[in-house]
């Protein structure tokens, strides 16, 4: 378990880090006076901006995240039984009680416990054994918690902090990689069949670096990963269109089933496919010929081409568009290479010059931008001293992320804000990124 002391992280957190310690304490306080009192263990997990690589890795691609000073807390304490008492700082999240065991009732759909309840799920099944339960109390709220539906991870934040604390709690052996896995399997659990990226970040980042993740498991079931230190004299500016989305059904799983059943498609000719990343060395011209425009499940049905899987919320007769989305994915793994070496490089430039194209592909072939985005993702551009900009998160709404001179981050946010006013009417919200490292334990009674 990666443990560090409260003053250990004030290198993260900057010019408020007095704050957050307020906020740590806050917790323990709150906590104590809901719980009782006794020793208190306190956990973070940081939420992530994606530099590039979206909607890859589910498709076994590759991804390039930054993790974040914005981050999810929880405060717990053992129980000698198995239930869960699991409470939130913020008043509209109802407090909820349940039992760890290999098969768990889920909460009504969309209920903010069901990410606690899949992590318990799921690494009671891996272990085999009945795990103790827990007394948690949550604190991701404003204006040091990862934003909700900003396109920032909260989700994975508060999967990870959970499950960073019951293998404390419970004294686990879990290889991070493994873990990793386990909380992408237990976020399934809510509905949302998403990638690896979030849950991996979250527990593999370093501070200063950008993580290079091939999301394709290797024969012994770990991840090749790699660290790319990000440029000095930049920084990376997050503007939050406050557009929400879901991620449990909808239009996310319409791209997850729009993918399948491309890799249905694509079978008959690439006998060994199962997910996209199998055709990443072919040409494009070749696979071009091979996709249709759309097509529907029930279609493919007809003619004996069976989609694997297909994710909850996509009707038989539903339109995928298939060939739009593979070429998405297709030059986005492409635009990660060559971002990984730009910025082994030191090529700013070049970087920024693939977030651009990122980002148009995320609109034209992916169409999973909105106006709202585009007006931000415009208006970085207008700036001088901008290197690229572009959606990051699963789109429909959140946020983008800017490359920027750090001597240009404030006429960048005045310009954002103007902008996005003068189309919107409304105040975009705005914060530059420190990275941060990976979630741990925190050990706050040392302070």
């Amino acid at each position: 378990m990666y443990v560090v002391t409260l003053s250990t992280l004030d290198a993260v957190y900057g010019d408020v880090a007095a704050q957050q310690r307020e906020r740590y304490w806050r917790l323990v306080q709150d906590f104590q006076v809901r719980y009782g009192p006794g020793v208190v263990r306190v956990f973070r997990a940081p939420g992530r901006v994606n530099l590039i690589g979206e909607h890859t890795d589910y498709n076994h691609g590759f991804v390039m995240p930054v993790a974040l000073d914005r981050d999810t807390l929880v405060a717990v304490r053992p129980r000698f039984d198995t239930l869960v008492r699991l409470a939130n700082v913020e008043p509209e999240f109802e407090a909820v009680e349940f039992e760890i065991a290999f098969q768990i009732p889920p909460a009504p759909r969309g209920h903010w416990s069901n990410y606690a309840r899949g992590v318990a799920q799921r690494l009671s099944q891996e272990m085999d054994v009945p795990l103790r339960g827990m007394d948690a109390l949550v604190d991701g709220s404003p204006p040091w918690g990862v934003p909700r539906g900003s396109g920032l991870s909260s989700s994975s934040a508060l999967s990870v902090a959970l499950a960073l604390a019951l293998v404390a709690l419970n004294e686990l052996s879990i290889p991070w990689q493994r873990l990793a896995r386990l909380c992408q399997e237990a976020e399934w659990y809510t509905g949302t069949r998403g990638g690896i990226m979030d849950q991996f970040n979250a527990l593999m980042a370093r501070q200063g670096y950008a993580l290079f993740l091939d999301t394709r498991p290797r024969p012994d079931g770990t991840y090749l990963l790699e660290y790319a230190r990000l440029p000095q004299g930049y920084a990376l500016v997050i503007a939050d269109t406050g557009v929400r989305h879901s991620n449990v059904l909808g239009e996310y799983n319409h791209r997850v089933a729009e993918c399948r059943a491309a890799v249905a498609l694509l079978r008959p000719y690439f006998p060994n496919i199962t997910h996209l990343r199998d055709v990443q060395h072919v040409p494009w011209s070749t696979l071009e010929s091979l996709l249709p425009e759309v097509t529907t499940l029930a279609d493919l049905d007809r003619k004996g081409v069976p989609v694997e899987d297909p994710p909850p919320g996509v009707g038989p007769e539903d339109p995928l568009y298939v060939r739009a989305r593979v070429r998405h994915v297709y030059t986005e793994n492409r635009r990660v290479m060559q971002a990984l070496e730009a910025l082994q490089q030191g090529d700013v430039d070049g970087l920024g010059r693939l977030m651009v194209e990122a980002h148009i592909s995320a609109r034209e072939d992916y169409q999973v931008s909105c106006p709202e985005l585009e007006t931000l993702v415009h208006a970085a551009l207008e700036v001088e001293g901008v290197a690229g900009a572009r959606l990051t998160g699963a789109g429909w709404g959140g946020s983008i992320v800017a490359l920027a001179r750090e001597d240009a981050v404030p006429q960048l946010e005045a310009h954002l804000r103007a902008r996005y006013r003068e189309v919107h009417g409304r105040e975009p919200q705005i914060f530059v990124c420190r990275s941060a490292p990976a979630g741990c334990e925190v050990l706050w009674e040392t302070v």
